[in-house]
């Protein structure tokens, strides 16, 4: 199933799309899509009612998607989780998760605009797969035990303002917690549509031109282990997301830095997921 929600910002309506391609109404079920939802059961009653032939369906043309998830509890990214992105940006491949926070307020809709911060002269892309949590991961015993815990996936982008995150602090926050800096979405697809995520595409466009064209199956530490990782650390409850990383093909890594301005486009996809769109302007 893909979850998502649909409609202007802080109304949004929760949906579901089936394998024909319907949209369908949840109301009837939960007021939204967010981590009381996904731990009391949800996507369960979904599947069973779309069975049951008793949600109303909904056209959507024309309205506005949001972020798949309302309000993630903590949105928790890994850095440097691709050899050709930690080598193009000069940086050594991790021995262990490199693992930051990012504020949940930044996350947007796929096709929301997003604000380059006033003062930034390197506000950079990254698409990634981002991992929706579904159960209560704590002290998980091994990354076996890790994909009970996952609800689904969907397209992150992981925006980021580089000279804020390398430079002004020793910690990556003032780069990556920027306003409207995580497009989510467009749909959250549930883990037992995704086979295998270590084998997945992703790509990503500035202006029409291709500038990352990776997949999962590079990824240094994968979602399992990941998961489990984390759950060492740190409680992950349901409606926390995890940022996996990105591949190479950022403007930091390119000739000539070519950052971001206003007027520019950039366009996600990651096989399976949907795609994102975002026109970038000044805050």
């Amino acid at each position: 199933m893909r979850l998502g929600r649909i409609g202007a910002p802080g109304a949004e309506t929760p949906v579901v799309i089936d394998q024909a391609g319907a949209t369908f109404v949840l109301t009837a079920l939960t007021a939204d899509i967010d981590g009381a939802f996904l731990a009391s059961g949800g996507i369960d009653r979904v599947r069973e009612a779309l069975v049951e032939g008793s949600l109303p369906t909904v056209d959507t043309a024309g309205l506005r998607v949001g972020a798949p998830l309302a309000r993630p509890g903590k949105v928790v990214c890994v850095g440097l989780n691709y050899r050709d992105h930690a080598a193009e940006t000069g940086a050594a491949v991790p021995e262990r998760p490199v693992v930051f926070m990012k504020d949940p307020s930044t996350v947007v809709g796929p096709y929301d605009r997003v604000l380059i911060p006033r003062g930034s002269v390197k506000t950079d892309w990254e698409v990634e797969l981002a991992v929706v949590i579904g159960r209560e991961a704590r002290y998980l015993a091994s990354p076996a035990e890790a994909g009970a815990c996952i609800a689904g996936y969907t397209i992150s982008n992981d925006v980021s303002e580089r000279e804020f995150q390398l430079e002004y602090s020793a910690q990556w926050d003032l780069g990556k917690s920027c306003e409207t800096f995580n497009p989510l979405g467009p749909w959250l697809v549930t883990s037992d549509e995704i086979a295998d995520p270590q084998s997945l595409g992703l790509r990503l466009a500035v202006n029409g031109e291709v500038r990352q064209d990776g997949d999962t199956k590079n990824m240094i530490f994968e979602v399992a282990y990941l998961v489990w990782y984390l759950s060492q650390y740190m409680v992950l409850r349901p409606g926390d997301v995890i940022n996996t990383g990105t591949p190479a093909g950022v403007a930091l890594g390119l000739p000539g830095t070519p950052y971001l301005r206003e007027g520019d486009t950039v366009e996600l996809s990651i096989d399976g997921l949907g795609t994102q769109r975002q026109t970038f302007i000044n805050a």
